[in-house]
């Protein structure tokens, strides 16, 4: 959907203070409060933007642009259960919409409600049987069901779609791990760790690190004891589980 632009940081405040100054005089301006909400969302104000977002919707319930802007704040303050029920009103008025559904499955994936995300990335599907996105969403609420067959499937099926996603394998690792197949979950994660940087390399070693403690017994926690050691020999493959 087309929305107005949305301001870089340098020029927020300045945008809140015009728009400030246009809703003192005209306190209805639904177009006003959808500006001066995406302004302090870029400024971090989140409980602020939020209020804005819930008034231009109250103002004015039938434009999709406000509610999306609404489930955008409340994602981003962290009210992921909110963010995912916009969504879903969303997508329930134009159910052709594949972005609402997987949006609502990725809010509720944030939410830790398994279900619920397999349910809306199952819309997705149905809608766009080929979107890697919407079959890794519902790869990864299959894993948090704890349903293996079927995250497996799905998250071949995105890693086939998209082959170097690394989310993807991600999801193929966690998958593998969740219907026993630990040496080839925790292989996964070694090739993983050698091609991530940053949250992403320390998330997927320490998934390798807690399956290795899990499954190699005393030797495991011997192994997994010093994590600069143990991601030294994840990373040349000298660990192995069978």
């Amino acid at each position: 959907m087309d929305h107005p632009g949305v301001p870089s940081s340098r020029d927020a405040e300045e945008t809140v203070r015009t728009t400030t100054d246009r809703l003192a005089k005209r306190p209805g301006d639904d177009a006003a409060r959808e500006l001066r909400a995406r302004s302090l969302l870029v400024l971090g104000r989140l409980g602020e933007a939020e209020q804005d977002a819930a008034a231009a919707v109250r103002l004015d319930p039938d434009e999709v642009r406000y509610r999306e802007l609404l489930a955008e704040v409340l994602a981003a303050r962290g009210a992921h259960r909110d963010a995912a029920v916009e969504y879903a009103r969303l997508a329930r008025n134009d159910p052709r919409q594949v972005a609402w559904a997987l949006a609502q499955a990725n809010e509720y994936l944030a939410a830790a409600d398994g279900p619920q995300a397999v349910d809306a990335a199952r819309q997705a599907i149905r809608l766009d049987p080929s979107n890697a996105d919407a079959q890794l969403a519902l790869a990864r609420g299959l894993t948090r069901t704890g349903d293996a067959a079927a995250a497996l499937s799905a998250a071949a099926r995105a890693v086939d779609l998209r082959p170097g996603h690394t989310l993807a394998r991600e999801a193929l690792a966690d998958a593998l791990w969740l219907a026993g197949r630990h040496d080839g979950a925790l292989a996964a994660f070694a090739e993983l760790a050698g091609k991530v940087r940053g949250e992403d390399r320390s998330r997927v070693i320490a998934k390798a690190r807690l399956l290795y403690r899990e499954r190699a017994g005393w030797l495991g926690r011997l192994a997994s004891a010093s994590s600069s050691l143990f991601t030294f020999a994840l990373r040349r493959g000298w660990l192995a589980l069978r």
